[in-house]
């Protein structure tokens, strides 16, 4: 069923239970496979940008952006949007040769082997299940900010933690009913968040009309220049963390070779779209003076906005940052568990995660081990926490966890990223020479690859605050442990490398 199918509540709603029992192709019992075509263009775009979570993203990584690049922190945006495309072209080329819901982990065995199959691996489901953490934990913290805000007698002190474990819970179980309910909730709780950011930002811009102003799109007014722009870049990148999300749904995705990359671009070019706009309101909601913007007394400079339009919008605001972090949990752990899942089945971790549930063919045992590990890292940080003597400090927020948890997530996503331009001149000429182009298979991602060093270079660079002056060093130790595992497995199991990537989603 596509998103653009006429019905009614309840049609919908008995399409969304059953349809993933009723999918296109049936698999038999003991059949590894997902159910294949149940998934629409808009369904999984929908997916995408939901996962990326636009309110999530920009209300906790705008104020950072916006201090670290100054008035003219839309630019940094546009140059991130960009650097995206760049990726998006990776993926979309392998995608159209071989659709995988491995992605990446896929992609780049199929060029290099087994042991780098393996290691690709565990450094995707190491960072996306740390990224995942975050999501998790500020679903619960950003609900008890809400309470807080308004007040809610009997709630605030509620640790945030319970409110965690609740969505969690909702999450959970709408996955585990399979892939086309769960992707129609998130994408249902995306449509209610981008909408209302919308209006805000229209009406922020009416409101405080007499401050627009050219000023945030002139690279002059970048703080720093071109190192300012260097420097918020990463911040900027973040935003758009997930738009990779429809490559693993490629297997549950009508015509995937043609539909992903669709929804890859289309997501992307909506997002910087918003960014932009969402930026450049808030900008002009704060009269363009980027040290109210960037106070320490400023939580979320765009609900701050919402709350200088008028009361009511801000409340709505709230509640689209709740939604935006919920969808982003449900539509983030659908797809990247799905990669782990595919590495299970084909045998580069351990094969009880690539178990199907028989009934709903949804991935279930990845989809648990990947939110049971999300939230054993959130425990272990609080436990570490307590016995540093930090539990009452203000160490423990969720927001805190936020910004660590995701920092060291997109380290070792962003080694995937370029291990994945790596990969594709070499998969072409290796397995499509008759489909080799020098732009689009060799050019575009040797960009890719420079776009990502730039990132790579801040978050790993000396001289940063604790804990993330140490996270490079930790996803080092990390990729090395991976290498070791990866080449003790090989040896053990020498058909991996023939196995990677042969499950073909359409096939």
């Amino acid at each position: 069923m596509s998103w653009s199918s006429p019905m009614s509540w309840e049609e919908w709603m008995s399409e969304g239970l059953n349809s993933d029992f009723l999918g296109s192709k049936s698999p038999e019992i003991g059949d590894p496979r997902l159910r294949q075509g149940v998934l629409g263009t808009l369904d999984i775009t929908a997916a995408t940008m939901a996962n990326i979570g636009p309110a999530m993203s920009f209300y906790f990584g705008f104020g950072f952006l916006a201090y670290t690049a100054g008035l003219a922190s839309p630019l940094t945006i546009i140059a991130a949007g960009i650097a995206i495309a760049f990726l998006g072209n990776t993926l979309s080329e392998f995608t159209k040769v071989l659709p995988s819901t491995g992605g990446f982990i896929s992609f780049v065995g199929k060029t290099f082997g087994g042991r780098t199959a393996v290691t690709t691996a565990l450094l995707t489901g190491a960072g996306y299940i740390a990224a995942m953490a975050s999501v998790i934990a500020i679903s619960g913290g950003f609900f008890q900010y809400l309470l807080q805000y308004y007040g809610v007698s009997g709630l605030q002190s509620v640790p945030w933690i319970i409110w965690t474990i609740i969505f969690l819970a909702f999450g959970a179980f709408m996955m585990m009913r399979g892939i086309s309910i769960s992707t129609k909730v998130a994408g249902l709780f995306f449509a209610f968040e981008m909408l209302v950011m919308l209006v805000v930002a229209v009406l922020a811009l009416i409101k405080f009309h007499a401050y627009i102003t050219i000023k945030p799109f002139e690279p002059s007014h970048i703080l720093g220049g071109f190192k300012g722009l260097a420097a918020g870049f990463p911040l900027a990148v973040y935003l758009f963390i997930g738009w990779e999300n429809s490559a693993a749904l490629a297997e549950e995705t009508d015509n995937p070779r043609k539909n992903v990359p669709k929804a890859v671009f289309t997501s992307i070019t909506i997002m910087v779209i918003a960014y932009v706009l969402f930026a450049f309101s808030t900008i002009v909601g704060f009269k363009n003076n980027i040290a109210n913007l960037t106070s320490t007394s400023v939580v979320v400079p765009f609900l701050n906005v919402a709350h200088g339009v008028i009361g009511a919008v801000a409340f709505f605001a709230f509640l689209a940052g709740m939604t935006s972090t919920v969808g982003a949990l449900i539509a983030g752990t659908n797809s990247q568990a799905r990669l782990i899942f595919n590495a299970g089945r084909e045998g580069l971790l351990p094969k009880f995660i690539g178990k199907v549930d028989t009934k709903r063919r949804t991935p279930v045992n990845a989809l648990m081990f990947f939110l049971a590990v999300s939230l054993t890292i959130i425990a272990v940080w609080g436990l570490l926490h307590i016995i540093g003597g930090h539990a009452t400090s203000g160490g423990m927020s969720a927001t805190n966890f936020f910004f660590e948890s995701s920092t060291f997530g997109t380290i070792l996503v962003l080694v995937v990223y370029a291990l994945s331009n790596l990969a594709l001149p070499f998969y072409y000429r290796k397995h499509h020479p008759e489909l080799f182009n020098a732009f689009r298979h060799g050019v575009l991602p040797i960009i890719g690859l420079v776009v990502i060093a730039v990132p790579m270079y801040y978050l790993a660079k000396p001289g940063q605050l604790t804990p993330y002056d140490w996270f490079p060093w930790a996803a080092l130790g990390f990729i090395v442990l991976a290498v070791i595992y990866a080449s003790v497995l090989v040896k053990r199991d020498p058909a991996i490398g023939d196995r990677v990537g042969s499950i073909v989603a359409d096939e």
